[in-house]
C-alpha cells in the first residue's frame, strides 16, 4: 500500500499529515521530528505491529511542501 505524507515548511516549524487519514497530522521544529510523530500516529491509527516495516521515499517538492509516499505491506 502506498500513502502520502505532506510535510509543509511554516514559518515556526515543520507541519506533517497524510492527507487520507483524517486527523493524523503533526507539528515540530525539526522536519525529521514531524514526520517520525507523524508515522507514529499513522501505525496507532492502523493498528500496526510495532514492527511494521515502512520505507518512506521523497517524491517531489512543490513549493514549501514536500510530498513523502509512504510504502507497506498492510498484511505484514
Amino acid at each position: 500500500m502506498v500513502l502520502d505524507l505532506i510535510v509543509t515548511k511554516t514559518d515556526d516549524g515543520f507541519t506533517a499529515e497524510i492527507p487520507s487519514l483524517k486527523g493524523c497530522e503533526s507539528w515540530a521544529h525539526i522536519e525529521e521530528e514531524a514526520i517520525n510523530k507523524t508515522i507514529e500516529l499513522f501505525k496507532f491509527y492502523i493498528q500496526a505491529e510495532s514492527n511494521l516495516k515502512l520505507k518512506i521515499d521523497k517524491a517531489r517538492k512543490e513549493g514549501n511542501k514536500i510530498v513523502y509516499k509512504i510504502i507497506f505491506d498492510k498484511n505484514q
